[in-house]
């Protein structure tokens, strides 16, 4: 479900349908899109963080799979719960810090009739500091 950003203007926020599962694990989840990208955000808080005290890697790899399918809404082309991760990559470029967000900017590179090709890099900071970059491939259910 997605709704308006309480003090984030110009943002929405995807809310999972039961609370109960995963994807609440990262806390709210939130979306813009910004011409033929989109742009999907969470703030790592201490219960995502390593020994490091930095971003955990499971964390970043579960917000990026998360951020795809958020994108994916964002551009138009799936509906809740309508498709899956067929192939996800990612090469880790540094540590994120907690408390402050981070976002996954998401550009579609390209729709097949059953699949969606996406790219993007989870930076951090007003410089847009590098943390990850990534390719994923998400396969649409069929129509019913």
């Amino acid at each position: 479900m997605e709704i308006d950003a309480a003090g984030h203007p110009g943002w929405r926020q995807w809310e999972p349908i039961d609370p109960t599962r995963f994807n609440s694990l990262l806390g709210p989840i939130l979306f813009r899109v910004e011409g033929s990208s989109v742009r999907v955000r969470m703030t790592p808080e201490h219960r995502h963080s390593n020994v490091r005290d930095a971003v955990h890697g499971g964390v970043i790899l579960a917000f990026i799979d998360i951020a795809l399918f958020a994108a994916a809404r964002g551009f138009g082309v799936i509906e809740a719960g309508t498709a899956v991760t067929l192939g996800l990559d990612t090469q880790f470029i540094g540590a994120g810090a907690i408390g402050r967000p981070i976002e996954a900017q998401v550009d579609l590179l390209k729709e097949t009739g059953r699949l969606l090709f996406l790219r993007g890099l989870v930076v951090q900071g007003d410089d847009e500091t590098r943390i990850a970059a990534f390719s994923g491939t998400i396969r649409k259910s069929l129509p019913k």
